[in-house]
């Protein structure tokens, strides 16, 4: 059974097809307009993507389950709704030289919700090129008797996702590495928004989206719930609500409309979870710390209690200062107005400044004597 693509130029039919049914779904939810302005219209990532999709190696299936020993649940790595991923080894391009450990996501056979994501991430994936942004290796699509099978191939991360980190029992995530991981996920966001010839929309910012490569350097994973910005004079992309619950903005929620403002707003979320060390929705705690939005309301960035809400797993080990500041920037992020929020490019600015204080505070933290602001914080300095 020979491995094809919806997108290369051997299946002109399949290939027109599909691209233009997707192009006719984003026309209609984006509300495209071209102005009477003489500038040209933004390209769509469509049309982008045809000028590089030359980049992506097309695997066979067959290829894919070697990389994988047949899928073996040893190698399983992820899970999601959209299926699982698992590790692998495959041969490089040319077939020469040591072989290539990659992440492999096999997409459900059953889920015509995960082909709509799998085309998203090849077309977005396709396009975009930045140090953040994980990459993608190539794909495989295949239609066989057995099924349907989508798959994508990435560059393997080793360290897992921020998710792993901050949630799980392992050894804590120090406080500056927290800061360096958010300013690494703040210039792959400020990328798609300010950074290409069409605005992206993430939607699906999350810790379990945030990968991590051998030094720590933060990738944002899965484009399967990414848009197209709004053109022309639009304001607002208009769109069935999708994503996570908890994380989502709430203008998005209650009316659909979906901006690059919505991608902030749960930037701000994520903020907050690297600060408490918990989840933004958590049913196992008492009723008024369920949310963690709602529970943090009562500790401002400017009070003396804002110290209590530190995940408690960094001891003195970080600058009340810089938890401040990154305090304050999750509540600009987290402003009902959407148009008062700051851009990616700010907050990524913000975050630079919070580990700049971050040093200056760790090489002084042994002379630093017990202060109000570390009483209240429940923390005494070393």
């Amino acid at each position: 059974m020979k491995c094809f693509s919806i997108f290369i130029k051997d299946k002109p039919k399949n290939t027109k097809r599909e691209l233009r049914n997707q192009s006719k779904s984003d026309n209609s939810a984006l509300s495209r307009t071209r102005t009477s302005s003489s500038l040209p219209s933004p390209r769509s990532i469509s049309e982008l993507y045809k000028e590089k999709e030359h980049n992506l190696r097309v695997f066979s299936f067959q290829e894919l389950r070697d990389a994988t020993h047949g899928f073996n649940k040893l190698l399983k790595i992820g899970e999601g709704g959209f299926g699982g991923v698992y590790k692998g080894t495959i041969s490089p391009p040319n077939g020469k030289g040591e072989p290539i450990v990659v992440a492999i996501k096999k997409l459900n056979t059953q889920s015509l919700q995960g082909h709509k994501e799998w085309l998203a991430e090849v077309q977005f994936l396709g396009v975009v090129n930045h140090p953040n942004l994980v990459k993608l290796l190539g794909y495989c699509s295949v239609d066989g008797e057995r099924g349907i099978h989508r798959l994508l191939v990435y560059e393997f991360m080793p360290n897992q996702s921020l998710e792993y980190h901050l949630f799980n029992r392992t050894p804590t995530l120090p406080w500056k590495t927290r800061l360096e991981v958010m300013f690494g996920a703040a210039q792959g966001l400020a990328y798609l928004h300010e950074g290409l010839e069409v605005k992206v929309i993430y939607r699906d910012f999350k810790p379990s989206n945030v990968l991590l490569d051998e030094s720590f350097k933060p990738k944002l994973s899965d484009f399967g719930l990414a848009r197209e910005g709004p053109t022309g004079d639009r304001t607002h992309v208009s769109t069935a609500v999708v994503g996570t619950y908890g994380y989502a903005a709430p203008e998005y929620v209650r009316t659909g409309h979906l901006t690059i403002r919505s991608d902030i707003w749960t930037f701000g979320v994520v903020l907050y979870e690297i600060l408490t060390g918990r989840r933004a929705v958590e049913r196992n705690r008492p009723t008024s710390e369920q949310k963690l939005l709602d529970w943090v309301k009562h500790f401002p960035p400017d009070s003396k209690k804002f110290g209590m809400i530190m995940d408690p797993r960094l001891g003195n080990s970080y600058s009340l200062t810089a938890a401040q500041r990154v305090g304050k920037l999750a509540d600009s992020c987290l402003n009902k107005n959407a148009k008062e929020r700051p851009t990616m490019t700010q907050v990524a600015e913000s975050l630079k400044q919070a580990i700049q204080e971050s040093s200056d505070r760790s090489s002084s933290v042994d002379k630093a004597p017990l202060t109000a602001s570390s009483r209240y914080g429940g923390r005494r300095s070393k």
